[in-house]
């Protein structure tokens, strides 16, 4: 048995109305781990899409024997994450990654070549390009997290990271099931619990399909919802 294979890998993917590209980014992380010869589970969580996300899921999954469907009513992306999460805690490795396809799969070897000496091994993202408002919101929480957690982590929400569930377990299933951003405490407990850390550029490129879900006055209002949440989170666990 190699290492790859005795290490075992859940992938957790979050949809909601992805039906356009969905099919195109499971298979590109299937073929990509395939070929790596990993021991993986793709855990897609449709989070009650109006569209046919879940119909094209289903129909993926005869074929692609790795992908297992979890479907439920909508409940927002932070909930989601963290039930694939919390329910993946048997696995070695957990790997979160958006469902939009704007970033590849074909980078994930820069992550999983460097697992050996890390806990925690995230994708900042680069080339990316955002409205204004988008900007602030980053900058805050990135402040939000060095102010209340430590220096560590750069991009501290983003949707490429690779956790070590020995190293991340304990505190996971401490986040309130209804945390709007949990990704963001991640971000913050893993510098706070001095795990090691490794972060590396990634291409992202901007949704060529859909539309992003929270804009405006909704994205103001959710940010401020997940900076309450992320510094509560911090003063309950001391």
């Amino acid at each position: 048995m190699t290492e790859n294979q005795a290490e075992t890998l859940a992938l957790i993917v979050p949809v909601y109305n992805e039906a356009e590209i969905i099919s195109e980014v499971l298979k590109e992380w299937d073929a990509t781990l395939g070929e790596l010869g990993l021991n993986y589970r793709i855990h897609a969580y449709n989070d009650g899409s109006t569209d046919n996300s879940l119909e094209i899921l289903n129909v993926l999954a005869r074929d692609m024997k790795s992908l297992e469907i979890h479907a439920s009513p909508n409940c927002g992306h932070g909930p989601t994450l963290l039930k694939g999460y919390t329910q993946a805690l048997h696995s070695t490795w957990i790997f979160q990654t958006d469902s939009d396809g704007e970033m590849s799969a074909k980078h994930f070897n820069e992550l999983w070549a460097n697992r050996g000496e890390y806990d925690f091994l995230l994708g900042r993202r680069s080339q990316r390009s955002q409205a204004l408002s988008r900007r602030v919101v980053s900058f805050i929480s990135r402040s939000v997290i060095r102010l209340f957690y430590a220096r560590g982590v750069w991009d501290v929400n983003s949707p490429f990271r690779l956790m070590r569930v020995s190293a991340v377990s304990k505190f996971l299933l401490n986040i309130p099931s209804d945390t709007f951003a949990p990704n963001l405490i991640i971000s913050g407990m893993v510098n706070l619990k001095k795990c090691s850390i490794y972060e590396t550029l990634i291409p992202h490129q901007e949704r060529q399909t859909g539309e992003v879900s929270i804009k405006k006055f909704r994205l103001l209002m959710a940010a401020l919802i997940s900076f309450g949440q992320t510094i509560l989170f911090r003063i309950k666990s001391g």
